[in-house]
């Protein structure tokens, strides 16, 4: 009876972490959803301190209704090693964005790619 309370204990543990290590284009999503619904926190939590500096001073000209559906969709994508680039589109911009993500501790993190950065799209 001891084991089963230790076993289903450490169950409900891991069944209740929360899973940090998403995906770049699952982060990308995240992250274009907080922008444009204004969601500082979750903006701040996925993207590195120079990619947030960068989407928060242009936030506010973007967000939408927290109600409204992103339609995120990854248009296409390319990783290597540590660096990925994301091309998505969402029903809230007619042009399709491109995030640069890096990762940073085990976690991909959205980052301010500048016009030095020369993407693969």
């Amino acid at each position: 009876m001891k084991k089963m309370l230790i076993y289903s204990l450490l169950i409900l543990f891991f069944s209740c972490a929360e899973n940090n290590n998403h995906s770049p284009a699952e982060t990308a999503k995240i992250v274009a959803e907080s922008f444009y619904h204004g969601d500082e926190a979750t903006l701040k939590k996925y993207t590195t301190a120079e990619g947030y500096a960068h989407l928060a001073s242009i936030q506010s000209m973007f967000i939408e209704d927290k109600n409204s559906e992103a339609d995120f969709k990854v248009v296409d994508k390319a990783i290597e090693d540590d660096v990925a680039w994301i091309k998505y589109s969402t029903s809230y911009d007619s042009q399709p964005g491109i995030f640069k993500l890096v990762q940073n501790d085990g976690q991909w993190k959205v980052t301010h790619n500048g016009p030095k950065d020369k993407g693969p799209f």
